[in-house]
């Protein structure tokens, strides 16, 4: 279980240390930062993809996800006095990263490359240090793997330093290039966890949504990122996975309705029987609430439970009849995965709370800046460069 997130220089993020929990519901007004806090979740988990530099880029570089504030407020901007203007630069260009789990500690720190006439990447940024190490914060005695630059090192079993990688491209993250089952198991082990991580944000319901046409049906123990597949998500769920848990999901949300999986040549396609209608209806004939709700359902009760998930906005086309249930649903997932639901429903947020014991995170800001409001931060230390 992720114990402590840390986030410095992502927008609004300027400085942003949280303590996570079994269940954890992140809230604020609409422009408090609740969309940056989950995008650099995402950020964390293409680390251990390799992807975070192409991630970092799709968001327009480094530059455009950096702070876009002056570094240090005056107490005359503060109290609205002064303007709000930036002074000489004295820290250095970073976005860091990190995180604590039950087992291990990580942290990132990106920054502006050297500028290189003969290059045309002079704005990807570089990963300049990463850290891994044992325990809630990261000191020299407990720190087990060492970036800097190009170069890697590794502690051995007897407590000695090794040098892993002394050419490490700068775009390149030791989790992907010095995790060895032999001298670096425990980044190998933290590599494959944060591989585990699952994330499901504003699945499509339109007319045309790929979760409402017939897909090849196959094992499905985690639902696809866009739902196309969930008929067969369902059909393993019922095959390998907690049907019981499944009949109650749609019989709490949908009151005398069953879900039925229909294959033919090979192809899978849901129906749904509600009470009241003499013919099943297909998923081209559901609402998009209804459907939200299904695609929730197959995510929620995968048989193959990740370690981390995280829900962006779920109640998105939802009715708020509707939520009581997928807070009742959701809860149950957290006494098998730790969950982080991100959303500005005030209804859905009653209902997780009143499911179960819930880590309330409410975001505000304040000159521009993401706050955590009634939140003591717990303990981190930055790697140094």
């Amino acid at each position: 279980m992720i114990t402590t997130l840390a986030i410095s220089g992502y927008r609004s993020l300027r400085r942003v240390t949280l303590a996570l929990e079994a269940l954890n519901v992140v809230t604020g007004a609409n422009g408090s930062g609740k969309s940056s806090l989950y995008r650099s979740l995402r950020l964390l988990a293409e680390i251990a993809q390799g992807g975070v530099i192409r991630a970092i880029a799709a968001e327009g570089g480094l530059q455009s996800t950096l702070w876009a504030g002056p570094e240090k407020f005056s107490r005359g901007m503060k109290a609205g006095e002064q303007p709000i203007q930036g002074l000489v630069r004295g820290d250095v260009v970073s976005l860091k990263l990190g995180f604590v789990t039950d087992d291990y500690g990580y942290a990132i720190d990106l920054g502006m490359p050297i500028p290189n006439d003969l290059s045309k990447f002079n704005s990807d940024p570089h990963i300049k240090a990463e850290s891994l190490w044992v325990g809630q914060v990261l000191r020299q005695r407990n720190e087990i793997a060492s970036r800097k630059g190009p170069g890697v090192r590794v502690r051995g079993e007897s407590g000695e330093w090794k040098q892993s990688l002394t050419d490490l491209s700068p775009f390149d993250s030791m989790m992907t290039h010095a995790s060895d089952p032999r001298e670096a198991v425990e980044l190998l082990r933290l590599r494959d966890a944060m591989r585990g991580r699952r994330f499901y944000d504003h699945f499509r319901t339109d007319r045309d949504a790929p979760a409402r046409r017939p897909q090849i049906g196959t094992y499905t123990p985690v639902l696809a990122s866009d739902g196309h597949d969930v008929a067969a998500a369902i059909q393993t769920i019922v095959e390998i996975g907690d049907g019981d848990s499944l009949e109650e999901a749609i019989e709490d949300a949908f009151h005398g309705s069953s879900l039925y999986v229909v294959e033919a040549n090979g192809y899978f396609e849901l129906e749904m029987r509600q009470k009241g209608l003499l013919r099943p209806l297909s998923m081209s004939e559901l609402s998009d609430g209804t459907l939200r709700y299904l695609l929730l359902v197959a995510a929620l009760l995968s048989p193959r439970p990740p370690a981390f998930m995280v829900l962006n906005e779920p109640e998105m086309s939802l009715h708020p009849d509707l939520l009581p249930a997928l807070g009742r649903l959701v809860a149950r997932t957290s006494e098998r995965s730790q969950v982080l639901v991100v959303s500005h429903s005030r209804e859905l947020v009653e209902a997780l709370e009143a499911a179960a014991p819930t880590n309330r995170i409410t975001l505000e800001k304040e000159l521009g800046e993401t706050h955590v409001r009634d939140h003591e931060p717990p303990p981190w230390e930055w790697p140094s460069r």
